[in-house]
């Protein structure tokens, strides 16, 4: 079984158990710790995947470094990820947690990557515009690429807006390409 399908039934799995003891809110800011965490610290992830490590010293690290910092109900799915064996993938699975989270609260995260830092209030109108596109609550990050000469492009899940000039300056050549090739023949 692929590594999403996995990731994707404990996080809906931890996903019901946090709606039925009604702590969503307190499982989803755990999940944001979590993933966060194994997001920088490629060590933990490492360790976790090790197979020369026991089982035990991996319950006893996630619990030093989470004790206090995650619900009970948190801790105990980490101990049964553990005992399931899948504690290779708990980046995942807290990365696919997040991602049911924002399905179910109508919230879309957008990568906006713009040749030049944007002013405040063109961050708020990008955000609105795309709010009002998608009729959805949009979470914006910003990236500056300049190689993308001017313009922006937008990245929601697997749809890309692009306006940047690159993008303009590739239909150019492809449409000069296909008048040259015409006229040759």
């Amino acid at each position: 079984m692929s590594v999403y399908r996995v990731s994707y039934r404990y996080a809906n799995s931890l996903m019901q158990l946090a709606l039925e003891k009604g702590i969503f809110n307190k499982i989803a800011k755990d999940a944001e710790l979590l993933f966060t965490t194994f997001s920088f610290s490629k060590e933990l992830r490492l360790v976790l995947k090790s197979p020369l490590i026991k089982k035990s010293d991996k319950k006893n690290l996630l619990s030093k470094i989470f004790k206090k910092k995650i619900t009970d109900e948190t801790g105990s799915f980490l101990n049964f990820v553990v005992d399931k064996n899948r504690e290779d993938i708990l980046f995942e699975i807290f990365k696919e947690f997040l991602n049911l989270r924002d399905k179910k609260e109508g919230i879309l995260r957008a990568k906006i990557i713009s040749a030049v830092g944007l002013s405040d209030e063109n961050k708020v109108k990008m955000k609105e515009k795309f709010e009002m596109k998608t009729n959805k609550k949009v979470l914006p990050s910003y990236v500056v690429d300049p190689n993308i000469i001017g313009g922006f492009m937008v990245e929601i899940d697997d749809t890309v807006y692009d306006a940047s000039v690159r993008h303009q300056l590739q239909l150019l050549r492809k449409k000069f390409s296909k008048e040259i090739n015409v006229s040759n023949n």
